[in-house]
């Protein structure tokens, strides 16, 4: 009885995350509405125009409230409360087709405290934004005069709401009622309603937010176009190389298997054939390169899914689903970092396949969780909206536990008995060969720190436009391209990785596997680095709280894709030495 009772709570626990996860949106989830019904004005967050992540909640600001206090109940998802939504009810009332002329809602006790905060919120350009519908609307809290000596408060909120049929399509929000800021008076804030039939369709309401100019830009167009050439370019160059050097070693090997065993010791012995005993021996801590090829190898299925999904279905159209698919879609890929990490590390012969199933499911949560409790202790001190609610943490932590670990001990058992055994063309030598003196610039280190430059120049430009999207206010919806460019800098990443491999088992140097992941991943050392270009040079954040998210969580996805193209690089790169070897007759 007791073990039931352990169990039924854990599945309470369970579908209490995943309730969190896929709850509805809002009340007004079904987006329809019958004459006179309610509709809710969510106030939001409240920040600088240039510090789009330093958000903090509209009331935090000695806003007044309107006179309505009941509404619907409202659900919060777990990528809303991640993503630091706080939505507030306004107490304005609002009903679907009924006109509301300019009326006082409430009245500020304007005190010098009071006038201290919206003058530094006018000084510092903050804006508000505010939801109907889920339709966002951004207004601006005041302005100062030219000198910049007196400060003025728009008091009046003019709402045009666009219908069509019994839908809204269209939002718009008009500032007016400049009020100097003087203390000790009192300022009344009103608001009014207009509704207008709208020829815009439901499907269609969001484009108003969009940017082609910017995302469909020719500058865009010319770098998609300049990585695929580069694609056929690598490829091709490096078919030839490869092909018409493998012949030649073919040949050179065939011809030293003829020689007698005198003509052979004469002979000049070198190349990658020398180190066939030791090509496939493990990797140095072979626990932790299986479980970053495992986390890698997930990481790519997240993308590559989360990318087909939002090509489908217009994610960018609700508050935080991208962010709550991303986060359902890794939970349910668990099995492929178990399976790949699982399999990997038996073909390895490691023995504690458990500690390595712990390692390769809490790798990345561990990172992300990380980062973002240390900039939820600075989000706490500023009072921002960024701070990440207790009850998320646990959710976060519920998944991580009874949904991730239990699906990566799926794949894990699934991958040590299905592909775990060591089937390399290749005996492995008990006594590893010592490797040979070599030029500079075939060492290990060289290889890897240039590596990345190629994959990198790929995608830079592409980089440009998914930062804008997140650290500026563009809303990114051009995922084809996205799809694009994660085919283009898979292939550049593995014809990359081939060709470094290839020289260094040409220069007698069997430690391919930690070279070819780690030439991959240098991809993200450059990602970094331009976002250190980007930071200073593409955008006006200042302050501690705003540079410690936007590196913080740079750094994160830097890493996270370094991860990524490791795996693929190293995967690729495996195919191939496994082929090159099975091509070869050894004594």
């Amino acid at each position: 009885m007791m073990g039931s009772s352990r169990w039924k709570n854990t599945v309470m626990v369970i579908l209490s995350a995943f309730s969190l996860l896929f709850s509805a949106k809002a009340d007004e989830h079904e987006h329809t509405y019958t004459d006179k019904e309610e509709v809710v004005l969510w106030m939001n967050t409240v920040g600088p125009y240039h510090n789009r992540q330093e958000t903090y909640k509209y009331f935090s600001l000695p806003f007044c409230a309107g006179t309505k206090k009941t509404i619907s109940h409202y659900h919060e998802t777990l990528g809303e409360a991640l993503q630091g939504v706080e939505l507030e009810f306004s107490g304005l009332d609002i009903k679907f087709k009924e006109e509301v002329m300019q009326t006082t809602y409430c009245e500020i006790e304007l005190d010098k405290a009071k006038r201290d905060a919206f003058v530094y919120a006018i000084r510092n350009h903050y804006w508000y934004q505010m939801y109907i519908d889920d339709l966002p609307i951004w207004g601006i809290v005041g302005e100062a005069d030219e000198n910049g000596e007196d400060h003025y408060l728009w008091t009046y909120k003019k709402l045009e709401i666009g219908f069509n049929g019994d839908r809204i399509v269209d939002v718009n929000l008009t500032s007016e009622g400049k009020v100097k800021l003087v203390p000790n008076t009192r300022i009344a804030m009103s608001y009014s309603v207009k509704w207008k039939k709208s020829d815009v369709k439901f499907e269609d309401r969001f484009d108003k937010y969009l940017d082609p100019s910017f995302f469909q830009h020719r500058i865009h167009w010319f770098s998609i176009f300049n990585s695929f050439m580069m694609v056929i370019f690598l490829v091709g160059l490096v078919s030839m190389i490869l092909m018409r050097t493998l012949r030649k070693d073919y040949a050179r090997y065939s011809k030293e298997e003829e020689m007698d065993d005198m003509d052979r010791d004469l002979g000049d012995e070198y190349g990658w054939k020398q180190v066939h005993g030791d090509v496939f021996r493990p990797s140095s801590h072979p626990m932790m390169f299986s479980s970053l090829i495992g986390s890698g190898c997930q990481i790519f299925s997240v993308s590559f899914i989360v990318i087909v999904v939002a090509m489908i279905g217009d994610l960018y159209t609700e508050r935080g689903s991208m962010l709550s698919t991303a986060i359902f879609v890794y939970a349910a890929t668990s099995p492929v970092n178990g399976y790949f990490g699982g399999s990997l590390y038996a073909k390895q012969g490691g023995r504690r396949w458990i500690k390595q199933m712990f390692i390769g499911a809490f790798l990345i949560p561990a990172m992300v969780c990380g980062v973002a409790f240390f900039i939820n202790f600075i989000a706490i001190y500023y009072h921002a909206s960024r701070a990440i609610p207790f009850g998320t943490m646990v959710a976060v932590c519920c998944i991580c536990f009874f949904v991730i670990l239990p699906l990566n001990l799926v794949g894990t058992i699934l991958g040590r008995n299905l592909s775990g055994q060591p089937n390399f063309p290749c005996r492995v030598n008990a006594v590893p060969r010592p490797i040979p003196e070599k030029k500079w610039f075939m060492e290990p280190a060289v290889i890897v720190c240039l590596g990345g430059i190629l994959p990198f120049g790929s995608i830079f430009i592409e980089m440009y436009f998914i930062f804008t999207s997140f650290w500026a206010y563009k809303i990114y919806y051009v995922y084809g391209f996205m799809m694009l460019v994660l085919v283009i800098l898979c292939i550049v990443t593995v014809c990359v990785t081939i060709v470094c491999t290839y020289f260094l088992l040409n220069a007698e140097d069997y430690r391919w596997q930690w070279t070819s992941f780690l030439s991959a991943a240098s991809t993200a050392v450059y990602v970094y680095m331009y976002s250190f270009y980007y930071y200073f040079f593409k955008t006006k954040m200042y302050g501690l709280f705003q540079t410690s998210f936007y590196f913080g969580y740079m750094a994160v996805f830097s890493t996270a894709l370094g991860i990524m193209c490791g795996a693929v690089g190293y995967v690729g790169t495996s195919a191939f030495v496994r082929k090159i070897y099975t091509n070869v007759k050894i004594d």
